[in-house]
């Protein structure tokens, strides 16, 4: 057993001591069995069965050195001993977690603790000031990540940052008190740099020629070319070296753009020893404090933050672009207000943090604190650095993405296991033969055996299905979708549940202010401005996280509509006025910003020399606050949400009088009670263009759909019922406000219908009723223990928190569902992260400006350009967020994220930026165009190669696996359709393997003992119709529209089997009738097993039979409708399929004679000619007749009826 170990990615640790050469498992054996043949073999055997069993031995050793190259736990086993105690062990072997890559070996780090510094490997362990001289840390690096054993835990841990502490430790740190301090926490944390090594070409290259498959096709061309078929085995030689030459070349050239990702390494003003010196962002640590901000004055540029911050003092607008893709600018507010005692967590409490890579846009400092900084910069503590931040965490996942990918690799290997079954039985039988020969040469006997075994196993296999999956990255990336993490393409092709986020996903950013209802207990709706309160006017003018950012007010989408639709405007000074000049001015003085788990937000605000509170959220919420609720409060609200308004419940108070200061200090709880109430405002929150058609066609192709908001739950359900989630009555599980038990019952939305929840009930109710919870439900399910019973039959999910939509997706995922999950790149991060398939929906970032520096290195740039062409497709809308254009609400297809087509083959023009040259000097025309055309070239070389596209950072959300530059949902069908595909196209490439290993195991092995022998440019010939074929098939595109019917999920099912089983009996019948055939026409002949090749009509019918064979596997196995192009719409392999055809006739007619001679052909006797085409027609026809009636007698599982999904479930709980 293992030590285990901390974080998600690392599943535990084994420990190793080394043993020393000479007794390693790999040296010693062998030196034993060498001595052993010199000695007992070479002396009594001939010198050829002395040489085989030399041969044999040699191999077997290579092969014990090969595998400890290849199985980290060979290595292990036989170069190292298993150790408990790690100050004994030298390395470790870490198991990663699923989907966390290999298994590695990483040697153990010893560091040296000094005086007063904090142990790693748990938080609550205190300062070890006691410590003694020699006390250490012992630790590993494993995917950029540092990971510390513990004594008390008895694990290893992450390496600590600051991240967990008090906000009263964050106020009263005043950083490094000396350098001795500094340099210590440098020694523990390292620079703050992005550091990987770039391999060279030729490093990589060796590592991939030492891959298992690529040295065992190595080996293989070996045996072919001992059996002189040279022109065959040095085509297919070119071939391997040729396709791992352009995968190396691809590694490279993505290393080499994350290599040009560096922190930034602007001059900061830091405080270190007691006063502010200057230090580059490289070399700052966590815990040190800095002054941070974007520089005032003519031509001052947007800084980038180099590390993950938490500001202590002022507030920063920043655009987070980069790494969530967001484009409105987010306010960063300071910790001042918070409570003393309460802990940080970077994930509830992101409006304080400032993330590395992120942009800032504008700064406040607070003058009123005790650390001043001297450039006017905002005060922050760093927290993390490196890799550690929130963009080496992205950096890392698209880093080792770049691994090789492939669908079912589990399955690959079963699969191969199952077709050596087979080889064995023909290899045995040839042996068994061949022995029973005296005068067979053991030589040639051993050569056969080893071929027919090798045969089975398809060297192309690896390659094919790489390019399965980079097809599908291709093609997604052409529609602006791009993907971190390429094995979950796949999963997309097997989701059954769609789940949707409401809110900015399926409906539009753009928000309507339709008015306010008031608190003078009229339940009708004001739309004009000016006959609404002042107090009212001044709530939704200045109760908002709107920011002014070079002459624009930008925000929350819903906040600028109501601003908006009062005539008020948001000024620099952070004060709000109406345009008329009728209203008192509202100066906001302190935000309380709005938190998904408390659903409401505060200001702090003064009219007129008077503070007061301003607050609104979710009317439920802001119920509890109220000091006086009004009768039909409750009806009112709810009023508008059955119409699907987005509906805001308003309140102030007012507040005594005090120091601006300490209006500031005020904290959250004491501003948001006892409030009066100021009416509701109400919203409309259009559909998205699309949004009902694409869930249309996500339901009618065979997928359950799931609403998954933030939301009121009338709303949600209003919204549901227009975009096909919901199509019955709906009954919505509420909370009995009379009743302190916490009991619920069912209720329609026009509260006609009341039913009481009964767990055993809730099946008989899915059968008629669509179902809705909301967050309070979910809680008591999970206290019951009735999650897994009642969640997979929902249909709406609304008022849930960000943690909560997590617990829906794991839930699902519990009872046996593949799901997809579509939302935004900020609230939706963790149930993204937890669905099967993730999809965030950014809106398009805007362009960089032509003379801002990127700090964040040349790559930022070269993606912030690579996004304009997705961005410069797309007019703003109204709201001022870049909107969309064309039938999908998204990019037009065929354009590219990285570049379009369409400007391709426009003028390419350069940025005046790029018109000079390094010193300054205007560029000449000729150099302009020679540098337009180099640029026209890299662009065709990154996008026309075939290979999988490189993701850039701003490109890819850390948000989830795949995202989308779109403001649509149509990027899920594109994900799901090329799901399918890639699993279509790898299931069909299985059994065209398959099939044609089994037929050459059958000729190289009972044919080869009739005489049989095919010659080398025949096996040439055949190498180059089935290399083309697959390439043509892999590039098959999926059919525009989804289709009811689903693919196949995995290889063994009762389906593949028997399809396999009967081609494979047809194809031995028909191999078996053409040669018993030719021989009737050459029964003279007598042909040695072991004689050089020489054309004959066995040969050149068992050569054809077997080609034809081929042919017909490839076009019977093909899927096409209702997944991808049939066979007529894919040209190329229709093409390929007709000179097929066309090929057989004039070789068996003999039409062209050069060309039989060339592949040393004899002509066929004139009747068995046209007996053998039309055997091979008859063949073909029983085969696709036996394919299409499994197709129908086994079609794919579809998902069960939604009541019925749930036995698993019940079951399940019943155990519990």
């Amino acid at each position: 057993m293992g030590v285990p170990a901390e974080g998600k990615i690392v599943k535990q640790v084994e420990l190793y001591k080394r043993r020393s050469s000479m007794w390693r498992l790999d040296v010693w054996p062998f030196l034993g069995l060498y001595g052993f043949w010199a000695v007992g073999i070479a002396t009594r055997l001939d010198s050829t069965d002395a040489g085989i069993v030399l041969a044999g031995t040699v191999v077997l050793h290579i092969l014990a050195f090969l595998f400890s190259v290849w199985s980290v736990d060979f290595r292990c086993f036989s170069q190292a001993s298993k150790v408990t105690d790690i100050h004994q062990a030298d390395f470790c072997k870490v198991i990663p977690a699923k989907f966390s890559g290999s298994k590695e070996v990483v040697p153990l780090q010893l560091r040296k603790l000094v005086a007063g510094e904090k142990r790693s490997g748990g938080r609550n362990y205190g300062v070890a000031s006691n410590l003694p001289a020699d006390s250490e840390e012992i630790g590993f690096d494993f995917r950029k990540q540092h990971f510390i054993y513990s004594k008390e835990l008895k694990k290893f841990c992450k390496l600590d940052y600051p991240t967990k502490d008090t906000f009263r430790t964050y106020m009263k740190n005043t950083g490094y008190g000396s350098e001795a301090k500094a340099l210590a926490a440098t020694e523990k944390w390292g620079k703050n740099m992005f550091e990987f090594p770039q391999p060279t070409f030729q490093k990589l290259m060796k590592e991939h020629c030492m891959e298992p498959f690529f040295v065992f096709q190595v080996f293989c061309v070996g045996l072919w070319c001992l059996d002189d078929y040279w022109y065959y085995s040095l085509f297919t030689l070119f071939m391997l070296v040729l396709f791992e030459s352009t995968v190396v070349k691809s590694r490279i050239r993505t290393l080499s753009e994350l290599r040009r990702v560096r922190v930034d390494t602007q001059i900061l003003m830091v405080h270190r020893g007691g006063k502010w010196v200057k230090l580059s962002g490289v070399d700052l640590i966590p815990g040190d404090v800095v002054s941070i901000g974007r520089p005032v004055g003519v031509g001052s540029e947007e800084r980038t933050v180099p590390a993950d911050m938490l500001l202590i003092a002022g507030s920063v607008i920043a655009n987070e672009a980069l790494l969530t893709g967001e484009s409105t600018p987010q306010w960063k507010g300071s910790i001042s207000s918070r409570e003393p005692d309460e802990r940080l967590s970077i994930r509830r409490d992101k409006n304080h943090v400032l993330f590395g890579g992120t942009k800032i846009l504008q700064h406040s400092p607070d003058k009123s604190g005790t650390l001043k900084a001297p450039d006017g910069g905002c005060i922050a503590i760093v927290l993390r650095t490196g890799f550690e931040t929130s963009q080496g965490k992205l950096m890392r996942t698209i880093l080792f993405s770049t691994e090789r990918v492939s669908a079912n690799n589990w399955e690959s290997g079963v699969f191969i296991l199952f077709l050596v079954f087979f080889a064995l039985v023909a290899a045995g039988y040839v042996l068994k033969k061949g022995l029973e020969d005296p005068t067979r040469s053991k030589y040639k006997l051993l050569l056969n055996c080893s071929l027919i075994i090798t045969s089975v196993i398809p060297p192309e296999l690896p390659m094919e299905l790489s390019i399965a999956v980079n097809t599908s990255l291709i093609a997604l990336a052409r529609k602006g979708i791009y993907c971190t993490e390429p094995f979950r393409i796949p999963f997309g092709g097997k989701v059954d549940v769609c789940c949707f986020d409401k809110t900015g996903t399926l409906t539009s950013d753009d928000m309507e202010f339709r008015g306010v209802v008031s608190a003078d207990g009229n339940q009708n709706l004001e739309t004009q401005p000016s006959k609404l309160s002042a107090i009212t006017m001044q709530i939704l003018a200045a109760c908002h996280a709107l920011v002014f950012v070079d002459g624009k007010t930008v925000g929350d989408p819903l906040e600028k509509a109501a601003l908006k639709g009062i005539d008020w405007i948001y000024t620099a000074e952070e004060r709000a006025i109406t345009r008329k000049g009728t209203g008192q001015p509202v100066q906001i003085i302190q935000r309380h910003h709005f938190a998904s788990h408390l659903k409401r937000m505060a200001v702090v605000a003064r009219i007129e020399e008077k503070f007061v509170a301003l607050v609104k959220g979710a009317p439920e919420t802001i119920q509890e606050r109220l000091t006086n609720v009004p009768n039909d409060y409750v009806e009112t609200y709810k009023q508008y949400t059955r119409q699907g308004s987005r509906v805001l419940a308003l309140a102030y108070k007012s507040l005594p009088e005090m120091a601006v200061g300490e209006a500031r200090g005020l904290d959250r709880e004491s501003v948001e009670n006892d409030l009066t109430f100021a009416g509701f405002a109400v919203f409309a929150c259009p559909l998205r263009h699309d949004s009902a058609e694409v869930l249309m066609e996500l339901k009618n192709s065979s997928h359950i759909l799931v609403m998954i908001t933030g939301d009121q739950a009338l709303t949600a359900c209003h919204v549901a019922s227009h975009v096909n989630i919901v199509t019955r009555p709906v009954l919505v599980l509420t909370q009995r406000s009379d009743d302190s038990v916490g009991q619920f019952d069912w209720i329609s939305p026009d509260e006609t219908h009341k039913l009481a929840y009964n767990e055993d009930e809730v099946f008989d109710l899915a059968e008629v009723y669509d179902l809705c919870i909301a967050g309070d439900g979910l809680g008591m399910l999970q206290r019951t223990n009735a999650l897994q019973l009642v969640v997979p039959l929902v249909q709406v999910f609304a008022r849930v928190a960000p943690d909560q939509k997590e617990l829906i997706l794991t839930t699902l995922k519990a009872v046996g569902r593949t799901t997809l999950m579509c939302g935004d790149g900020t609230n939706d991060v963790g149930a993204l992260k937890q669905a099967h398939v993730g999809v965030a929906l950014l809106n398009a970032i805007p362009p960089a400006k032509a003379s801002t520096t990127s700090a964040t290195g040349p790559l930022a740039d070269s993606s912030s350009a690579g996004s304009d062409s997705v961005v410069n497709a797309k007019p703003k809308r109204k709201s001022g967020v870049a909107g969309s254009q064309g039938l999908s609400g998204a990019v037009t297809p065929g354009q590219s994220g990285s570049s379009s087509i369409v400007n391709r083959t426009n003028k390419v023009s350069l940025p005046a930026s790029e018109q000079l040259s390094p010193s300054g000097r205007q560029l000449t025309p000729v150099e302009v165009k020679r540098k337009e055309l180099k640029r026209l070239i890299d662009e065709m070389n990154e996008e026309g190669d075939g290979r999988a596209p490189v993701v850039k950072l701003g490109d890819a959300s850390m948000a989830a696996p795949f995202t989308a530059k779109h403001s649509s949902v149509r990027p899920t069908t594109d994900i799901i359709r090329q799901g399918r595909s890639t699993l279509v196209t790898t299931l069909q490439m299985f059994k065209i393997l398959g099939l044609n290993c089994l037929a050459t195991a059958y000729v190289l092995s009972v044919m080869y003992l009739d005489g049989v022998k095919l010659g080398d440019m025949q096996a040439t010939i055949s190498g180059l119709f089935t290399a083309s074929f697959f390439l043509f098939i892999s590039h098959a595109r999926p059919l525009d529209t989804l289709s009811a019917q689903r693919p196949y999920p995995n290889i063994f099912s009762p389906y593949v089997i028997l399809s396999l089983l009967g081609q494979f009996s047809i194809h031995i019948t028909f191999l078996i009738w053409a040669v018993n055939g030719a021989q009737a026409f050459m029964p003279e002949e007598c042909v040695e097993p072991e004689s050089e090749f020489s054309p004959n009509l066995v040969n050149t019918v068992s050569y054809m039979s077997n080609m034809m064979i081929q042919v017909a596997t490839f076009a019977v196995n093909y899927i096409g409708h209702p997944f991808n192009q049939s066979i007529r719409e894919n040209k190329p392999f229709y093409y390929a399929l007709t000179s097929a055809a066309i090929f057989f006739t004039a070789v068996t007619s003999d039409a062209l004679r050069s060309l039989n001679d060339w592949l040393r052909l004899v002509p066929l006797p004139k009747p068995f000619g046209h007996q053998l085409l039309f055997m091979a027609f008859g063949m073909m026809v029983s085969c696709y007749t036996w394919e299409h009636l499994l197709r129908r007698l086994f079609p794919a599982k579809m998902p069960l009826a939604r009541p019925r999904q749930t036995q698993k479930a019940s079951g399940a709980k019943k155990v519990q």
